[in-house]
This record gives structure tokens, C-alpha cells and sequence, in this order.
């Protein structure tokens, strides 16, 4: 498959169930993930230019600019960006959302003190060009910081529905260990190549272990929606629902502790300069 393939793909995807999933999961998706903005707000200063790369529904880019003054949220999914907006119109925040694709969107140059995403740069067709791109819209002393998924093997919470699944659902494609996905950067020397061939320098990439977790009274919701499980059942007539749900919900019972789901979510931590 061709990189030009790969982005009409990734653009097909987001703009149409994944994004769809995914506002409809976002409550869910947001308090699990609750964690990882803390970190990134935590390394944002007041004052500071900020780029969120593949922002979703925004929560990274309203809660970066209420500390920073200042953040662009960038995703390729419409209608992601279109709720993104409006919760931020509505909450009175500084944050501006571009809906495109960032490998190529044509940002100002060094017009940013920071590029930061939360699980949201592993679905670029050709990430070299996309880090390149980012390097170019980053000024000379400024930093990346992001989040991505280590290996599918440590990530259990995040593979488990497909795999309980897969019986009865029709058989997937086996996932390409490169390709654009979520675990597309789960090799650290893949992403010191790519990084070092976008112009990034001082490159830190550091095993992360974040417990994550929220009310077990939206898990039921969350696997209806969110992933490739998720996904397909949108599309499932009501007796195969049915049949699938019970077997995947039965499947997260260890992660189920009294009233809340809890997890470690397998990442790593990177870094760079500009």
C-alpha cells in the first residue's frame, strides 16, 4: 500500500466510524485517559505556543490552554473537530482547532514552542514527512513531547475485546507491525529513525506504566463503541450485538474492581528538540 493510499485510508477511517465511536465514547475516553493530560499540562509553562497532533474531541487542547494560554488542536476527523469546537466555544477557551492532516498541512514555520499529542501520532501514512513537517512548524529550541502504545502483548485492556471476539465475528487482517495504528510506534528504535529523519535532536524515548481507570458503568458503552469490536458492531444486526457484547463483556471481568475499571496502559514516553 502506498503512503497517498495509507492517508485516504486513515482519512476514510476517522471521518467515518472510528470518529463516529469515538465521540460517542468520549466521556468514557476522556476520564480513562485523565492521566496522560495531567502529564502534559504539567509539562506545558504558562505562555507557550502549543500544537496538539491528532486532538480528537479537544479535552488535551482545552486543558493545555487553560495552562499555557494558547493551544491548537490539529486532527484529520471532521466531525471530531467539529465537537472539539464547540465544547471549547462553550467553555470559553482559547483553543483553535484545524481539521486537517498534519503530515502535510502547510503551518506557518517556527510558529510553535511545543508539539504534544496524546496517542495521536501513530496514524500518519509516511511519519517521517509528518515529523519532518512538525519539525518545520516547531522554532528552533523548541520541544516534543507525546504519548504512544508500547507493544500489543503489553497492552491486554487494549486488545482483549478483539481477541474475545474473534470467533464470532468475521476474520480480521492480520495487523502490520508498521503499519499506521495504534501500536505503529511501539518499537523505540523505529521512532528514534523517524524522529532523527524529521531534523528532531536530543530524542528521549522512556518505558511509561499509567494506571488508568473509570466508572464500570460505562464499560458496557465503551466496548460498544470504541476499537475494532466497536466498530463492526455498528454495522451488526441485534442478535449478533447481543451475542458478541455478552462475550466481550464477560471477558473484562479482571479488570472490573467494585464499581471501577482499572488498567496500566503500556507506553512510552517521548522527547525532543527542535
Amino acid at each position: 500500500m502506498t503512503a497517498e493510499m495509507a492517508q485516504d485510508e486513515q482519512a476514510l477511517l476517522w471521518n467515518g466510524t472510528a470518529g463516529k465511536s469515538w465521540i460517542a465514547a468520549e466521556a468514557s475516553v476522556d476520564v480513562m485517559y485523565r492521566p496522560f493530560e495531567d502529564l502534559l499540562v504539567a509539562a506545558t509553562p504558562p505562555g507557550r505556543r502549543v500544537l496538539d497532533i491528532g486532538c480528537g474531541t479537544g479535552s488535551t487542547t482545552r486543558a493545555v490552554a487553560r495552562a499555557a494560554g494558547e493551544c491548537v488542536g490539529v486532527d484529520i476527523s471532521a466531525p471530531m473537530i467539529a465537537a472539539a469546537a464547540a465544547r471549547a466555544a462553550r467553555e470559553g477557551v482559547n483553543a483553535r482547532f484545524i481539521c486537517a492532516d498534519a503530515e502535510v498541512h502547510d503551518f506557518a514555520p517556527a510558529s510553535f514552542d511545543l508539539v504534544m499529542s496524546r496517542f495521536g501520532v501513530m496514524f500518519f501514512a509516511d511519519p517521517s514527512r509528518a515529523f519532518a513537517n512538525l519539525r518545520r512548524a516547531t522554532r528552533a529550541g523548541g520541544r516534543l513531547h507525546a504519548f504512544v502504545w508500547r507493544e500489543a502483548a503489553e497492552n491486554d485492556f487494549m486488545t482483549r475485546a478483539e481477541r474475545a471476539a474473534a470467533h464470532l465475528l468475521p476474520p480480521r487482517p492480520e495487523r502490520a507491525p508498521d503499519a499506521p495504528g495504534p501500536f505503529a510506534f511501539a518499537r523505540p528504535e523505529r521512532v528514534r529513525g523517524i524522529l532523527q529523519d524529521g531534523g528532531w535532536s536530543g530524542i528521549d524515548i522512556a518505558k511509561l506504566d499509567i494506571e488508568c481507570a473509570f466508572p464500570e458503568r460505562e464499560l458496557l458503552h465503551y466496548l460498544t463503541w470504541m476499537g475494532p469490536v466497536g466498530r463492526i458492531l455498528q454495522q451488526a444486526d441485534a442478535p449478533v450485538r447481543t451475542k458478541v457484547m455478552d462475550t466481550v463483556r464477560a471477558a473484562f471481568d479482571p479488570f472490573v474492581h467494585g464499581d471501577e475499571v482499572r488498567f496500566t496502559a503500556a507506553c512510552w514516553s517521548v522527547d525532543a528538540h527542535a
